[in-house]
């Protein structure tokens, strides 16, 4: 019997700080960034790894002061056809912020 899909909203929930003090979370295919470090010129939590030659972030959950870097990093992402690998989630209602290139809300991981 196949494994079930993974579920991305579930993503690093079992390590992650309470809904309260970080509603915010983080999604990154790295598995399909290309290195363009676009990400890192609009966010303070985005680094280049000169060992790997991907982003990563400093942190994947976070707090209000936070969302509007995160976002313009997942928006700034050329990646797969320009629609990003970087998701910002809303935990407490699993809605993707962005990039939601379909407007609707829906997380638009594709493993």
């Amino acid at each position: 019997m196949a494994d079930e899909p993974i579920d991305p909203s579930e993503i690093g929930e079992g390590d992650a700080p309470p809904i309260e003090e970080a509603p915010y979370k983080l999604i990154f295919e790295a598995n399909k960034c290309i290195a363009a470090g676009k990400c890192a010129e609009v966010s303070t939590n985005w680094e280049m790894d000169i060992t790997t030659g991907i982003a990563k972030p400093d942190v994947y959950f976070f707090d209000e002061p936070d969302l509007e870097h995160n976002v313009e990093a997942a928006d700034a992402c050329p990646a797969k056809k320009d629609r990003g690998v970087i998701h910002v989630v809303d935990r407490r209602t699993n809605e993707e912020i962005a990039p939601d290139p379909e407007g609707d809300g829906t997380l638009s991981v594709d493993w």
